[in-house]
C-alpha cells in the first residue's frame, strides 16, 4: 500500500487493558495515538511469547532504534486492522506533528491581520421605493370570482310576546280547513338544465417542506452475559402481585382486547395454506391445458357384461390392438353362496377385444368360475393362465385363434356398400358371425389350490425354476414354466406348468389309459394330462413365527418378474449347471430331481405382499430345514409396515426402478424401496374418495396414475407436485377397477381404464405424459436417494 513502516495488528481486549489503549476510552477516533515503551513490550514478548499481539511484529520492535513506539488506533480499519505500529521515527514525528503546508501558514497570516484589524461595516436602513405595475393587476381581476347572481334576502319575525310560549299540538280534519290539501306534482327545473360554460380557473399548490436528519449510532461490539436459567419469585411476591391494584388495572383494560383477538381466531382459519394459494392455476392461463387423456375407444357387451365388473385387463403382448378383460358378479360372497341354482348364474368368460371391431368381442374363453386375475405366457402368448373366485388355477390355449386375433378388420373395409349390394343386404348378417368360443384346457385340483379367491397371479421368468424348498436353479429343458399365486387364505402358491408339447417316447414305452382324459375335440390337448389333478410345487403360509399371526395375501410383487414377450431372449450366460442327458415326462406333477443341479446366485428371492386388511409385508420364499421341528420354515424374518387403512389393490414394481415398488390402498398410497426397513420413502395424505386402482407409466419414471372411486383419474408428476396430483380427469360415473397401460408405437401410447359397470375405456396418453424429459431419469432417481436419507435422518432424531 506504500507505506513499508506501518504494521497492521490486531489488539485483543487483554493487550488493550495492559498497554491502556482500550477502545472509545483510551484512544478514540480524534485521539488515536498511543506511545507504548519498548522496554514494556519485549516483556510483554517474554511473558505471553507466541501469544502476544506483538509476536508478528517482534522482530521489528527488537530492531527498533527509539524508546517509545507508537501505535495508532485505525478507527476506519484503513490498512485492515483495528490498529497498526509504526517502525521509524520520522514517520513517528510526522504523524504526531504533521508539517504547515504554504496554504496553510497563509491562511494563519491572513487571520492574524484579521484579528488585529477587524473591518467595521456601518448600518444603512432600506430606501423606500415606489411600487411599478407590470400589469399582473389585469391577471389577477380577470381570474378573480364575482357573485353576478342578486342574492334573494329572506326576513323572518316574531312577536316579542310569543317568545318561549308552550306550542301544544291538535289533530284536525283536513276537510274542515280550506286549502288543507295541496297536490306536489313533479315538474321540470329549468335550473338543473342550464348548461355551465367551461371556466378556466388557476390554482396554485405550495408543497409542505420538512427539513428531516437521521444517524445511525454506531456501538462497537462489547462482551455480554445472557441469563440462561429463568427467575423465580417467591410465593410472598406472588401473592402481592396477584393482589395488587396495578394488575388488576391491567387485566381490566386488556380485556375487551383480548376478547376481539379470541373472536378473530375463531372467524380466520388458523390452517389456512398459503403455499397452495400461490400456486400457479392452470385454467386461469387460458386455452386447454396439455395434460390429458383423449378418449380413444369404448367397449362394452350387454350379454357377457351385464350387471359384472371388470376385474383384470391385459393387452394381447404381440397383436396390434387386440385386449383382453375378465369379468366377475357385482354380487357379495354371501350372495353368491346362497345362491342354490348355480344355472342361473352368468356365463363366466374371458372376452378378448379389438379396436377395428368395436361392436362385438373377436375371442371369448369359457371359464369355470369368474375370474379374478389372468396373464399372457412370457414364452408363448398363446398361452393363457388365471385365478378363478373359488381358488382354481386355468389354463388356455388360443393357438388355433391367432390367425384370426392377427387377421381382425373392420367390415366396412371388407365391403363397399353399394346400391347393388343393398339387395343383397342378409348377406351381410352372415359376416357378422357369432366369436369363437374357447374352452380351458386344463384346470388344477379343488383338494391342492386356494380355499379362496386367487387374487393375484404371476409368471416367473423361463430362465430358472424353484423346487418344493424355494431353491432355485436353472430351467434345464428350456421348456418348463412356472407362476405363482396368491390368495386371502394366508397362502402363496408356486405352480410348474406342464410342457406345451410331450416329448416323443420310444416304441417300448406304452401310455396307460388312466393317463389320457376324455377332452371335448375343439379344446386342444395341450395339457390334458394334468387336468383336474394339477398341484402346486411350493406351498407358503404367510404368518409371523412368534405371534403365530397369519396374512391374508391379495397382492404380491417379486424382483425377478420383469421378462419380454420375445423367445428368442434368453440368457443363455446363465448356463452353469450340469445337466441331466435323461429326458422326463411332464405326465404328473413332480419335483425335478436337484441332486445333479447347482443352485443359481443372486437371485433375489425377497417378495412385497399386499394383505386384505392394508398391510405391507416383507418376506422371503427360500425355505430352509428347521433343526427342531424338522419342517421347512423362512430363512428371514418377515417385516410389516401398516400404512393403509383398507384393502390393497394395486403393488407394483417401477418398469425403470426394480427397487421402487407404487402400492395402492384406501384413501391414500406409497412409494416403497426394497432394503429400505424405516418405512415409505413417500406417503400421500388421505383423500376424500377411495383409491381402488393404479399403475406406473411405462415410459416416464415421475408418472403413474390412480383411479378412484368416483370415476376420476389422479395424474401424479414428481417433477411437478409431490404432495398433490398434477392433474385430475374424469372417465367414468362408477368405481375405477383397473387401470393398464401399454405402448403400440413411439408416438402413440394407450391407457386401458375399467369401471365396475362393466365398460371399458381405452385412452391415448398425451404426449407430455408419453415422452420423458432428457434428466428425468436422473432427477427422479435423486429424489428418490434424498427421501431416503431424510427417512434416516428423521428415525435418528426419534432415537
Amino acid at each position: 500500500i506504500g507505506h513499508p513502516e506501518i504494521f497492521p495488528l490486531v489488539f485483543t481486549t487483554k493487550t488493550q487493558e495492559i498497554f491502556n489503549c482500550r477502545v472509545n476510552e483510551d484512544v478514540t477516533e480524534e485521539n488515536c495515538f498511543k506511545l507504548i515503551k519498548k522496554e514494556d513490550i519485549i516483556q510483554d514478548l517474554k511473558t505471553r511469547a507466541a501469544i502476544s499481539d506483538f509476536h508478528p511484529v517482534k522482530k521489528v520492535v527488537l530492531e527498533y532504534p527509539g524508546e517509545e513506539l507508537l501505535v495508532v488506533f485505525d478507527a476506519k480499519f484503513q490498512y485492515g486492522q483495528n490498529f497498526y505500529l509504526v517502525a521509524s521515527e520520522e514517520a513517528k514525528e510526522n504523524l504526531l506533528k504533521p508539517p504547515e503546508t504554504a496554504e496553510e501558514k497563509e491562511e494563519e497570516k491572513e487571520e492574524e491581520n484579521r484579528e488585529e484589524t477587524p473591518e467595521v461595516h456601518p448600518y444603512t436602513p432600506p430606501v423606500h421605493k415606489p411600487w411599478v405595475s407590470l400589469g399582473s393587476e389585469k391577471e389577477v381581476e380577470e381570474e378573480s370570482v364575482k357573485d353576478t347572481v342578486r342574492k334573494i334576502k329572506y326576513m323572518i319575525s316574531r312577536v316579542r310576546r310569543k317568545f318561549g310560549a308552550p306550542i301544544t299540538f291538535t289533530d284536525k280534519n283536513a276537510s274542515r280547513v280550506k286549502d288543507s290539501y295541496v297536490e306536489c306534482t313533479s315538474y321540470q327545473d329549468k335550473n338543473f338544465s342550464i348548461k355551465m360554460l367551461e371556466k378556466d380557473v388557476g390554482v396554485q399548490m405550495v408543497p409542505k417542506v420538512r427539513e428531516a436528519s437521521t444517524q445511525t449510532k454506531w456501538t462497537y461490539p462489547k462482551n455480554t452475559a445472557t441469563q440462561y436459567f429463568p427467575r423465580q419469585l417467591s410465593n410472598e411476591e406472588k401473592e402481592e402481585h396477584l393482589s395488587s391494584e396495578k394488575l388488576k388495572d391491567f387485566l381490566t383494560s386488556v380485556r375487551l382486547r383480548m376478547e376481539i383477538a379470541l373472536q378473530q381466531n375463531e372467524i380466520m382459519n388458523a390452517f389456512f395454506d398459503d403455499w397452495k394459494a400461490l400456486a400457479e392455476d392452470e385454467s386461469s392461463s387460458g386455452g386447454k391445458p396439455d395434460v390429458y387423456l383423449k378418449a380413444y375407444q369404448s367397449f362394452t357387451d350387454l350379454r357377457y357384461l351385464k350387471d359384472r365388473t371388470i376385474s383384470c385387463i391385459c393387452w394381447h403382448p404381440t397383436i396390434y390392438g387386440i385386449i383382453a378383460v375378465s369379468a366377475r358378479k357385482r354380487l357379495s360372497h354371501e350372495e353368491q353362496v346362497n345362491l342354490s341354482d348355480t344355472s342361473l348364474l352368468q356365463q363366466s368368460v374371458i372376452l378378448f377385444w379389438s379396436f377395428f371391431v368395436p361392436l362385438h368381442p373377436q375371442l371369448i374363453l369359457e371359464c369355470p368360475e369368474d375370474v379374478y386375475c389372468f396373464q399372457f405366457s412370457p414364452r408363448d402368448p398363446n398361452i393363457i393362465v388365471g385365478g378363478c373366485i373359488n381358488g382354481q388355477v386355468v389354463l388356455w390355449d388360443i393357438s388355433q385363434h391367432e390367425e384370426k386375433l392377427q387377421n381382425a378388420k373392420p367390415v366396412a373395409d371388407e365391403i363397399t356398400m353399394t346400391a347393388v349390394n343393398m339387395v343383397n343386404a342378409p348377406i351381410l348378417n352372415i359376416l357378422y358371425t357369432e366369436p369363437s368360443l374357447v374352452r380351458y384346457c386344463a384346470v388344477s385340483s379343488i383338494q391342492y389350490c386356494h380355499k379362496k379367491t386367487v387374487t393375484d397371479i404371476h409368471w416367473l421368468p423361463d430362465y430358472f425354476e424353484d423346487n418344493r424348498m424355494g431353491a432355485t436353479f436353472e430351467n434345464r429343458e428350456e421348456i418348463r414354466m412356472q407362476l405363482v399365486t396368491c390368495s386371502p387364505d394366508c397362502s402363496i402358491l408356486f405352480w410348474d406348468v406342464p410342457a406345451t408339447k410331450l416329448p416323443e417316447r420310444s416304441s417300448s414305452e406304452k401310455v396307460n389309459k388312466d393317463e389320457i382324459f376324455s377332452m371335448p375335440p375343439d379344446v386342444p390337448d395341450t395339457f390334458k394330462h394334468v387336468d383336474l389333478c394339477w398341484k402346486p410345487l411350493i406351498k407358503i403360509n404367510l404368518r409371523e413365527s412368534d405371534t403365530n399371526t397369519e396374512y391374508s395375501p391379495v397382492r404380491i410383487s417379486l424382483k425377478e418378474l420383469h421378462y419380454h414377450y420375445k423367445t428368442s431372449e434368453k440368457l443363455q450366460s446363465l448356463n452353469t449347471l450340469e445337466v441331466s442327458a435323461r429326458d422326463r415326462l411332464y405326465t404328473e406333477m413332480s419335483t425335478p430331481s436337484s441332486k445333479n443341479l447347482k443352485a443359481l446366485q443372486n437371485i433375489f428371492t425377497d417378495f412385497f405382499v399386499g394383505t386384505e386388511d392394508g398391510e405391507i409385508v416383507y418376506s422371503d420364499w427360500l425355505m430352509e430345514i428347521d433343526s427342531d421341528s424338522a419342517k421347512p420354515v423362512s430363512q428371514k424374518r418377515t417385516q410389516k409396515y401398516t400404512i393403509h387403512t383398507e384393502t390393497i389393490n394395486t403393488l407394483q414394481r417401477s418398469p425403470f426402478f426394480k427397487d421402487i415398488i407404487l402400492s395402492v390402498g384406501g384413501r391414500n398410497f406409497a412409494i416403497w424401496k426394497e432394503g429400505v426397513t424405516n418405512g415409505p420413502i413417500l406417503q400421500s395424505s388421505c383423500s376424500a374418495g377411495r383409491n381402488t386402482a393404479g399403475c406406473w407409466s411405462l415410459t416416464r419414471p415421475g408418472v403413474f396414475y390412480i383411479g378412484r372411486d368416483d370415476g376420476n383419474i389422479d395424474i401424479w408428476d414428481l417433477l411437478k407436485k409431490t404432495y398433490e396430483p398434477s392433474h385430475l380427469q374424469n372417465v367414468s360415473k362408477s368405481v375405477i377397477t383397473f387401470i393398464s397401460p401399454w405402448i403400440s408405437s413411439s408416438k402413440q401410447h394407450f391407457l386401458a381404464v375399467s369401471d365396475d359397470l362393466g365398460a371399458l375405456h381405452v385412452l391415448e396418453i398425451c404426449e407430455t405424459l408419453s415422452h420423458p424429459s432428457g434428466n428425468e431419469h436422473a432427477n427422479i432417481l435423486d429424489y428418490f436417494e434424498r427421501e431416503i436419507k431424510y427417512l434416516k435422518h428423521r428415525e435418528q432424531e426419534f432415537q
